[in-house]
């Protein structure tokens, strides 16, 4: 490779979907995507915790202009360290803080009964009898960390955070001068937990049922046609969940998978349709395509883990996330600016092929 092209910028959009508490994967692929010098960043979607590290990082980068990597990386760190505390606290919003996760360490009596409660109660009980005052961890936490006026300013990445209005079930995109601090809880907003986040008159709940992560600001919005999804939420697992919890965590992560895959499976439409020439040139956008995810590593983690704040899950989580960025920048960073990475109809596309026994009635 001559020199011009080892110091040619690679620049990419990221993606970033919600998972709970294995947000903290994407803390540690940001983390080291952030420490490759050749690699720049033109803009974020995030959805859930996936909107919280988006803003974090957009926060670090507005906030230290002459060191704004350095700031992007201390900022998450700042935001997921304080979220490792959550278990830590012994106070009411503390326990709340659990709860939007899901719980702390599984040692924790308190954690054991609150299980037992949810289950004994889901359905019976909203948070607007449960949580009456509304609170809220993630607000004093990214009151301490994210100065979003800076965002909205700053010339740095912009930043695209997904909600969920509950009266359509549409997406909301938030974005410049309507990326605040209520757009980022919207975004997070679990309904069995948390009141319905209200903006503007619209209520708004977990970005995740209808975008997780919203794609489609970074193909209309951006310059640069180089997306990488940061993918939390495995799109296979091999055991067959026969539990009432592990029934529910895989419908979850269907759940919460289905956009994507929706999304994808269009853009790969697209750009088939461009290379072929059925689509005139200014009538869409070819995409290249790229996924950083934790593999078989990260299935060893059931999704219930989502649901834990103690600090060694992050740090362990954090770890692989690092990890799993590293490789990816050793094997694919060459091609961004050139190809995509990703095989979409091998691991998006649906088989919904009929095979030649099956018989179709005509009506």
């Amino acid at each position: 490779m001559d020199r011009a092209a080892l110091h040619t910028p690679k620049v990419l959009n990221l993606a970033l979907q919600g998972g709970g508490s294995h947000g903290a994967f994407t803390w540690g692929a940001l983390d080291a995507l952030l420490a490759e010098p050749q690699l720049q960043i033109e803009a974020i979607s995030g959805t859930s915790a996936g909107a919280v590290n988006a803003v974090a990082l957009a926060s670090g980068y507005a906030t230290h202009p002459q060191a704004p990597r350095a700031g992007a990386r201390a900022c998450l760190a700042r935001v997921w360290q304080d979220i490792g505390q959550w278990s830590a606290l012994g106070w009411l919003p503390g326990r709340f803080g659990r709860a939007l996760w899901g719980g702390g360490g599984a040692s924790s009596e308190w954690v054991a009964q609150a299980q037992m409660w949810v289950q004994a109660f889901t359905g019976l009980l909203s948070p607007y009898q449960t949580n009456p005052l509304n609170l809220n961890p993630l607000r004093p936490l990214l009151a301490r960390c994210v100065d979003f006026e800076a965002i909205q300013q700053c010339g740095g990445p912009r930043v695209f955070v997904s909600a969920t209005q509950v009266s359509s079930g549409r997406a909301a995109l938030f974005s410049g001068d309507g990326l605040t601090m209520d757009a980022v809880l919207a975004s997070a907003c679990l309904p069995t937990l948390f009141q319905a986040v209200e903006i503007d008159g619209q209520a708004y709940w977990d970005g995740g049922y209808a975008l997780n992560p919203a794609l489609s600001p970074l193909i209309a919005s951006c310059e640069h046609p180089d997306l990488l999804v940061v993918q939390i939420n495995p799109l296979r697992r091999t055991d067959l969940p026969d539990t009432a919890t592990q029934i529910m965590d895989r419908m979850n992560e269907l759940t919460f998978n289905a956009s994507l895959l929706a999304q994808m499976r269009a853009i790969d439409k697209i750009n088939r349709l461009l290379a072929q020439g059925a689509l005139a040139p200014d009538s869409g956008k070819s995409m290249r395509l790229h996924r950083i995810d934790g593999g078989e590593d990260l299935l060893a983690y059931a999704a219930s883990t989502k649901l834990r704040s103690d600090p060694e899950l992050i740090e362990a989580l954090f770890d692989l996330g690092h990890r799993a960025a590293k490789r990816w920048l050793a094997a694919h960073l060459d091609a961004v600016g050139v190809r995509s990475t990703v095989d979409v109809a091998q691991d998006y596309e649906d088989d919904a092929r009929i095979g030649q026994d099956t018989v179709c009635p005509v009506p």
